[in-house]
């Protein structure tokens, strides 16, 4: 697919799909006690970081659709289970944030439900945050990585994964 002929929301969830998968795949070469190793930011190791940026994006999906919020995933489960949610909801989000352009509703509200008391959040403005958020947290994965000697390591930013696209 062009880049170019995909709206900027499209762009948006697919780079932070597309950024996080090529980060937990790098991982998934660490061995256990690097991938574990605490560091003094974000929730504090590569996995668990890695976990926290894919749950984030089931919540707010869940949150989005009204649905109950999905069962976490064990931080004993492999990265390859880890990846395989991050592709199911990267795709679910990709096809909401779709259908909410297409139906002119990113501006329209639904119900955090997490919120104590409950909030309303616009469409479009969680949709930003999920990608945003990623962001965030990969590039604490790369500061991670590049402490534990990893090398060849992405820039991670959205005109590298374009060019990589074409």
């Amino acid at each position: 697919m062009n880049p170019n002929d995909t709206p900027i929301l499209d762009r948006l969830l697919r780079h932070d799909r597309d950024t996080t998968l090529e980060l937990i795949e790098i991982a998934m070469r660490l061995e256990a006690r690097a991938l574990e190793r605490d560091f003094e930011i974000g929730p504090g190791s590569v996995r668990r970081t890695l976990d926290h940026i894919v749950r984030a994006m089931e919540c707010w999906t869940d949150l989005m659709l009204a649905k109950p919020q999905r069962e976490r995933l064990s931080l004993d489960a492999p990265l390859a289970d880890l990846a395989a949610r991050l592709h199911a909801v990267g795709d679910e989000l990709l096809a909401l944030g779709k259908k909410l352009a297409t139906e002119g509703r990113l501006d329209h509200c639904f119900v955090d439900t997490l919120d104590d008391p409950p909030k309303e959040k616009t469409f479009g403005g969680a949709l930003v945050h999920v990608a945003t958020h990623g962001m965030h947290h990969r590039a604490q994965v790369l500061f991670m990585l590049r402490q534990l000697g990893v090398e060849g390591l992405p820039e991670g930013d959205a005109l590298g994964w374009e060019r990589r696209q074409r």
